[in-house]
């Protein structure tokens, strides 16, 4: 095909039967090109995915930037990042981006594309599918694996992923960073006692609690059991000492359904030291808990 085809406005010349079957495609192909002047345009598109709400596919013959616009605003410069770097190198652009929609809608969005040179610009062939179905499997898979089913909290997996990326940026940066373990206080005598709904309704309550309390940056998770761990960053042991005594308080006079005084917690807090491995700080935080279960329960130490 030639550049002169390429650009001209109604598109490519096509039997009525190829086009129709064109249209019915689930998604878009599309000529999509860039003048030396950096002026985008897309010359031909076809398939099913070109009536997207707020998108007018006559403009788009015009001009790119009535899509461009309508990117997500952490998506718009990736994906400009691409076509500069396809365009250099004559390399296939594959990526995705996300679309804004009216009333606050998106939709994700696949793009292939092989570029070739034209001569008032670059030319790419290309491919876009709608992949938002997808994303939204995968952020559902992310978050079951990321998160403990009883009560909501992050899991051992995401803690630990959590804990060495803020351990990474306390070692860059300086940065203070503490970690609390918690142990409910004879647990197995609440599940005795009440039963083992009650026992689950109390770590829910647990739960809940630490999430009012703590700020929106920590990271709260349930280990296992009745033993959770909240990692404290920005925050200096010192910092992190009262706000473990609050918390340890406001369990301890929360009724749970049952009556207060009833449950209790034992903390370990331990600061984390610029180079040390994860498993060191976590040991050393466990060590502080294991003394506060020895010492009586229902205390903080550090």
């Amino acid at each position: 095909m030639t550049d002169e085809n390429a650009m001209t406005g109604g598109g490519l010349d096509m039997p009525d039967d190829i086009r129709a079957f064109t249209e019915r495609l689930p998604g878009v192909i599309f000529q999509f090109h860039r003048g030396l002047d950096g002026h985008m345009h897309f010359p031909y598109l076809a398939g099913s995915g070109t009536g997207l709400p707020g998108i007018d596919r006559t403009e788009l013959g015009q001009d790119a930037r009535h899509m461009l616009d309508r990117l997500d605003n952490d998506d718009y410069p990736k994906l400009m990042a691409a076509i500069e770097r396809s365009a250099r190198w004559r390399l296939p652009i594959a990526t995705k981006f996300r679309i804004r929609l009216p009333h606050g809608r998106c939709r994700w969005v696949a793009l292939r594309a092989q570029p070739e040179d034209a001569q008032t610009g670059v030319l790419w062939h290309g491919l876009m599918i709608d992949i938002t179905e997808q994303m939204v499997e995968e952020a559902r898979l992310r978050r079951l694996s990321d998160t403990d089913d009883l009560t909501g909290l992050a899991n051992r997996r995401k803690l630990m992923v959590q804990l060495a990326e803020e351990a990474s940026r306390c070692n860059r940066h300086g940065s203070p960073l503490s970690l609390m373990l918690i142990d409910l206080d004879h647990f197995k005598r609440v599940n005795d006692t009440w039963g083992h709904l009650q026992g689950d309704q109390v770590l829910v309550e647990l739960a809940r609690l630490c999430r009012k309390l703590l700020r929106e940056e920590d990271t709260i998770a349930r280990l296992g059991g009745e033993e959770f761990a909240v990692l404290l960053p920005f925050t200096p042991l010192v910092r992190s000492l009262p706000l473990a005594e609050r918390l340890r308080q406001r369990i301890a006079e929360h009724g749970f359904g049952i009556e207060p005084g009833q449950i209790t917690i034992s903390i370990g807090l331990a600061e984390y030291r610029p180079g040390e491995p994860r498993d060191v700080l976590i040991e050393r935080a466990d060590r502080c808990l294991y003394a506060a279960k020895h010492q009586g329960r229902n205390q903080v130490v550090s």
